[in-house]
C-alpha cells in the first residue's frame, strides 16, 4: 500500500479541494505536503461552499486523520480563524487534526516582508498573496526559522525575538511602515490555541499507517507550473509542487508512492503576474471568467483564463509520473461553438516544439491551436460518461490520446455530488 499524491497540473485552482473531498472515504489519511496559506481549497455539499487554506481537505470526514506534514508553512492566525469557522459543522477537529512538529511557523513579520519584497519589486513583482510564504521558506532554507514543535519550548519566546529582531533590520532598509501590535496580539492568542492540537511526528504516522495498510493520500496545494524548480520561474511559488514534494514534505520514501492524480481544468487559468501562453485577451476570456466563477479562493482577484494548453499538461504528467487524470470544469466550456486547445509553441525563430520552454517568462511563444467542436449543452444534472454529449467525448478522447493518461474523473459542477467517475479511481 502506497501514499496516493493528489496534485494540480497547471497554475493552481484547478478543483483539488472538491476531488480530496470526493475521494476522501477511500482513506484513512489525508496530509497536506507543501505550500501553506496561499492555498485556497474549495469544497461545496449541502448548498454550502467552504474554503479551506492549511487544514487538509479531509476534515469534512470524522473518521479519517488529517495531517499538516512538515513541508508545510503555517501562519497560527489563520488557522484559529480556519478552525473557528469549522465549528458550527460539529466536527471533532481536535481528534482528527495533527501538525507536524518540523512545520515551519509564519511570524507576523514574515508577512511584512513579503509586502515589502513585493513592493520594492515595481512592475516586475511576482504577484505573490502577501501571506509571508516565500519570506518563511527563505528563513527555512537559511535555517533560521521556527517551527511548530518550537511553540511548546521554555525558549521560544527567545527565538522569537531574536528573528523578528532580525526581520525588522531587513524591513528598515526597505524603510516600509511597521505595527506590531495588533498582529502580535493576534499571534501569540493563535500560538496558545495551537497548543490545544496534538503537535506530532507526522513522519513516524504516516509511515505506521503504510505498515498498518492504511490508505493515505498526500493534497498538494497551487500547481504544478508553479514549482520552484520546473515551473515558470520566478513567477512561481517556493516550494516543490511536484509528486516528489510529497517525499520530502511527509516523510515517504519514493518506493512508497502509489498512484498520482493530476487534476487539470478544462482549460487554464492563472492568478498573478507571469507568463501564460494560451490566455485570452478576448470577450471569450471574459466569458470564461464570469462563467467559471474565476476569482482567487484565498485573495479574490480575478483570474486570466485561456484555452486549454497541451504542451504545458504534457510537461507536469511527465514530471510528476501521473498514472490517472481528472479534468474539472468541463461544463464552464458548455458556452463555446468552438472549442481551441493548444497542441505546439512556436518560437519567435519560427520553430514550433510540444516541449515547455526554459525561458517561457522571457520569449513570447505563439500557441498552435487544434479547433475542436464544442458541446453547447448544460452538464451540471448528468451523473454518467455514457450521458455526456458526444462532442465532449470527443474532447476527452483527443486530450487521452495526445497526453497518453487515462482521465478517470469528469467534474460537471462545484458541489461533490457533480461528478462523473468514468473509470475506478482505486485498485
Amino acid at each position: 500500500m502506497g501514499v496516493d499524491v493528489l496534485l494540480g497540473l497547471q497554475w493552481g485552482d484547478e478543483g483539488k479541494g472538491k476531488i480530496v473531498d470526493f475521494l476522501a472515504p477511500e482513506y484513512n489519511v489525508v496530509a497536506r505536503f507543501q505550500g501553506g496559506p496561499n492555498a485556497g481549497h474549495t469544497l461545496e455539499f449541502d448548498g454550502i461552499k467552504h474554503v479551506l487554506h492549511q487544514i487538509p481537505s479531509g476534515i469534512f470526514r470524522n473518521e479519517i486523520q488529517n495531517l499538516i506534514g512538515n513541508g508545510v508553512v503555517l501562519d497560527p492566525i489563520i488557522f484559529k480563524k480556519e478552525i473557528d469557522a469549522l465549528d458550527p459543522f460539529n466536527l471533532d477537529v481536535r481528534s482528527n487534526l495533527f501538525l507536524s512538529r518540523k512545520a515551519q511557523l509564519i511570524l507576523p513579520t514574515h508577512r511584512l516582508l513579503d509586502a515589502a519584497y513585493e513592493k520594492s519589486k515595481g512592475e516586475k513583482k511576482i504577484g505573490s498573496t502577501l501571506k509571508g510564504i516565500g519570506p518563511t521558506y527563505q528563513d527555512k532554507i537559511g535555517r533560521n526559522g521556527l517551527r511548530v514543535g518550537d511553540i511548546v519550548l521554555d525558549n521560544f519566546m527567545t527565538k522569537y525575538e531574536e528573528l523578528k529582531n532580525k526581520h525588522l533590520t531587513v524591513l528598515e532598509f526597505y524603510q516600509f511602515p511597521v505595527d506590531l501590535k495588533e498582529l502580535e496580539a493576534q499571534f501569540f492568542e493563535a500560538i496558545e490555541f495551537m497548543k490545544g492540537f496534538t503537535l506530532s511526528n507526522t513522519e513516524f504516522m504516516v509511515n505506521d499507517a503504510l505498515n498498518s495498510g492504511s490508505t493515505v493520500l498526500a493534497e498538494g496545494a497551487q500547481g504544478s507550473l508553479l514549482d520552484i524548480d520546473f515551473g515558470s520561474y520566478p513567477f512561481v511559488t517556493s516550494s516543490n509542487t511536484m509528486s516528489a514534494g510529497a517525499c520530502t514534505g511527509l516523510g515517504v520514501a519514493p518506493g512508497n508512492i502509489g498512484e498520482v492524480f493530476g487534476i487539470f481544468k478544462a482549460y487554464c487559468t492563472r492568478v498573478g503576474s507571469g507568463p501564460f501562453p494560451t490566455e485570452l485577451f478576448s470577450k471569450e476570456g471574459e466569458l470564461l471568467q464570469q462563467h467559471g466563477h474565476e476569482f482567487g479562493a484565498t485573495t479574490g482577484r480575478p483570474r486570466r483564463c485561456g484555452w486549454l494548453d497541451l504542451v504545458a499538461l504534457k510537461y507536469t504528467i511527465m514530471l510528476n509520473g501521473v498514472t490517472q487524470l481528472f479534468m474539472m470544469k468541463a461544463d464552464v466550456l458548455s458556452i463555446f461553438e468552438e472549442i481551441m486547445v493548444c497542441t505546439h509553441y512556436e518560437l519567435p525563430n519560427g520553430e514550433l516544439t510540444d516541449r515547455f520552454p526554459y525561458d517561457v517568462s522571457e520569449v513570447d511563444v505563439k500557441p498552435v491551436y487544434k479547433v475542436m467542436q464544442g458541446w453547447e449543452t448544460d452538464l451540471t444534472e448528468l451523473n454518467d460518461y455514457s450521458a455526456l454529449p458526444q462532442n465532449l467525448i470527443d474532447y476527452v478522447d483527443f486530450i487521452e490520446n495526445e497526453v497518453n493518461v487515462p482521465i478517470n474523473i469528469i467534474s460537471v459542477g462545484p458541489d461533490r455530488k457533480q461528478t462523473i467517475l468514468r473509470n475506478k479511481v482505486m485498485a
